[in-house]
């Protein structure tokens, strides 16, 4: 018995739902990207625009939407790419039917992305149609084609990438520096591509360095640039003690060049690490003019290990931070806020350890009212004495900070090439730096005693970062003011 089989034609879109009879028009945005922002790819950029803007239009069955696009972005990830993910939660939220670019590699060079993104998409009846490669998304073949396509794209951001970073390895190799001359302050790109100085801005790096030197922390630096209104290196008014900390630290003020310092770890995701020995770098010494002498430099660093780093280390919130010395275990006093939440709130400064392990530390605390007077007693004292002080000076300075012994030794351990002959002139070259740092010290100690009326009345942060070493509290009966001269005054 022969069977009759009739045929019930489809009146549905399959991934629309739409009716078949329908003349609907689709909805429909185009995405461009270029990777770079130099001026070549600049005319790529508006072209590419200006072409699917055009090509949506002139289509009777197309209703344009817009050209989603990025500039300068990487294709590895969609993480940054605001035109992108701006166009993929339109898309999402049902405003776009169908999505034209001009090949897989502008869409995304990371193969997890691109299908994933795919399929978010086509799960929301949205259509993507890639130009070069001819691929619909809808189309049965169209994933499989997807998948490779974004391999070989994958393949090809990689070795652009490995490219770029043997490049970039091989000019650090030849000794050649750059930096980001827009966020580097101090330096200018000369006509060889080399650090030529910024006078202009040379100064606030020569006023950082200063004010380090004269007692005050990069937190308390920070502040005072911030208060006078000088932009930081990225053009901005706040400053941050980690960015007076990486200037104060930044090798290329003496005019050496540390390269390498970080490297990107994953080409898709353009991680950066701090280069901790994974990676070769390269150090070059006099590349170019030196902002800061190297002496005063490696001084900075010293004082920066010594008072920034370690259980003890200074604090640096607020102008007493670091300077204040418990007498009875030697720890640094902290502040601390006491009746926060009432009308009796206060802050007083006492030792950070004063309750650690068994034995209680027994000096007392102080409030800045009070720290702020006993300095001033305590520089009065000593301006009693200020005659006396630079007459005794200028007879000793010749005797505790002459360096002639130990350069005569340097420049003999310099004509040895043994090992223990090596560790010796390292030794003797921080001796001579030591004395040197001292006797600068002294110097702007003895300046700022020359500039300051002989009767001082009022508390002076500038003077107190000028004139004092630090303060050790025993009790309330036996505080003691060390100056940056040697000086102990008991107040």
């Amino acid at each position: 018995m022969s069977k009759n089989v009739i045929v019930i034609p489809a009146t549905k879109e399959k991934y629309n739902r739409d009716s078949i009879q329908n003349l609907k028009k689709r909805r429909v945005a185009a995405y461009a990207r270029v990777s770079t922002d130099h001026e070549e790819q600049q005319s790529s950029y508006e072209a590419q625009i200006e072409y699917y803007t055009n090509y949506i239009k002139e289509r009777k069955d197309w209703e344009f939407v817009s050209v989603y696009a990025d500039e300068g972005i990487t294709g590895c990830n969609t993480r940054n790419r605001d035109g992108f993910n701006r166009m993929i939660t339109d898309a999402l939220d049902n405003r776009i039917d169908l999505i034209i670019t001009k090949s897989v590699s502008r869409f995304a060079r990371n193969t997890v992305d691109s299908l994933t993104t795919i399929r978010k998409l086509k799960e929301k009846n949205v259509e993507c149609y890639f130009e070069k490669e001819n691929i619909w998304t809808f189309d049965s073949k169209g994933e499989l084609l997807l998948t490779i396509m974004s391999s070989l794209a994958q393949e090809e951001s990689r070795s652009i990438s490995e490219n770029c970073t043997w490049g970039q390895r091989k000019r650090f190799a030849d000794g050649k520096v750059t930096v980001p001359f827009q966020r580097f302050l101090g330096y200018d790109r000369g006509e060889d591509g080399n650090l030529v100085i910024n006078e202009k801005q040379a100064k606030t790096i020569r006023r950082i360095y200063g004010l380090f030197l004269q007692g005050r922390s990069p937190y308390s630096i920070a502040k005072l640039l911030t208060k006078e209104n000088i932009l930081t290196p990225g053009n901005k008014k706040v400053w941050s003690q980690s960015t007076v900390k990486s200037i104060l630290t930044n090798e290329k003020y003496k005019g050496d060049a540390l390269l390498q310092k970080v490297y990107t770890v994953d080409f898709l995701s353009k991680k950066k690490k701090i280069n901790e020995g994974e990676i070769p770098q390269y150090y070059i010494e006099g590349n170019h003019k030196a902002i800061i002498p190297p002496a005063i430099f490696d001084i900075v660093q010293k004082n920066i290990k010594v008072n920034f780093s370690g259980k003890n280390r200074r604090s640096s919130v607020g102008i007493f931070s670091g300077k204040i010395k418990c007498g009875d275990c030697g720890s640094w006093y902290g502040s601390k806020v006491w009746h926060s939440t009432d009308k009796y709130r206060k802050t007083v400064w006492q030792c950070n350890h004063k309750f650690d392990g068994q034995k209680k530390c027994s000096t007392p605390h102080l409030n800045e009212e009070m720290i702020k007077e006993l300095f001033v007693k305590a520089v009065n004292l000593l301006f009693t004495e200020k005659e006396k002080i630079m007459e005794d000076y200028n007879t000793i300075k010749n005797i505790i900070y002459d360096t002639s012994i130990l350069e005569i030794e340097q420049k003999r351990l310099q004509q040895c090439i043994d090992k223990n002959d090596s560790i010796q002139l390292d030794e003797i070259k921080k001796k001579i730096l030591e004395k040197q740092n001292r006797k600068k010290a002294v110097e702007r100690f003895l300046i700022k005693m020359k500039i300051v009326d002989k009767i001082y009345m009022e508390f002076d942060e500038d003077s107190w970062y000028s004139l004092i070493e630090y303060i050790t509290i025993f009790d309330k009966k036996d505080i003691r003011f060390i100056f940056k001269n040697g000086v102990e005054i008991r107040v």
